[in-house]
């Protein structure tokens, strides 16, 4: 299942707008603000599908029977780019576990390129939900081999992707290749992808916008 989260004009389309805009990306500190913005309204949006159980919170003045979640989600990212996505979630599930996967782009001189991983921390993921934070599905090809990275630590109940922007391409392949317990949560999703595989408007690099330019290894 795909959830559109600007599909209905509210707030978020002013985030990504923002996210977009070549001026205001100058501000690395509001790109990655803008950012942190979409993971909390994913989260927000992600925890009404969890499950709940009404506790007994002790007041001033009284008892007042609270619906609470049952249990607190994974929420992993794929460093580095997704580090910022990653703490808007973390701003709302802030008890939930983590994990992280460093995964990259390896190029070659005749412009493809695959997905190398390199190192993956995580706690069991057996029967847990995870939600896995990617600004950016391209191709869609990352996030899959990073899904399937993280099955050696145990098989969610359930998992979410958020990303910020996607192409369709992207889209269709995650679909695809990846279970039907896995729902996606995108701020937008562009329809081109260039021979590059860059999304068109999309927003650039993601991460270099972040963090800052990086080297190529």
């Amino acid at each position: 299942m795909v959830h559109l989260l600007s599909e209905k004009s509210s707030i978020i389309n002013h985030f990504i707008a923002e996210l977009r805009d070549v001026e205001i990306q100058k501000d690395r500190m509001r790109f990655r603000r803008n950012i942190e913005r979409i993971g909390e309204i994913a989260a927000y949006e992600i925890s009404k599908t969890m499950e709940f159980e009404t506790k007994d919170v002790v007041t001033p003045l009284g008892i007042a029977p609270t619906p609470l979640m049952k249990e607190l989600p994974v929420v992993g990212t794929i460093l580095r780019a997704g580090l910022p996505l990653h703490q808007g979630i973390l701003n709302y599930f802030d008890g939930a576990d983590n994990a992280f996967v460093s995964a990259y782009r390896k190029h070659h001189k005749d412009g493809s390129f695959d997905i190398r991983l390199d190192y993956m921390s995580s706690p069991s993921l057996e029967n847990r939900i995870l939600i896995l934070a990617d600004p950016m599905i391209a191709t869609g090809s990352s996030i899959v081999v990073t899904f399937k990275e993280m099955l050696q630590g145990g098989r969610p109940k359930h998992t979410h992707i958020v990303a910020c922007i996607a192409s369709t391409e992207g889209v269709e392949y995650v679909k695809s290749h990846l279970p039907s317990d896995v729902t996606l949560w995108i701020g937008a999703i562009d329809e081109e992808l260039t021979a590059q595989s860059y999304i068109v408007p999309g927003l650039g690099d993601a991460g270099d916008l972040a963090f800052g330019t990086k080297t190529q290894h």
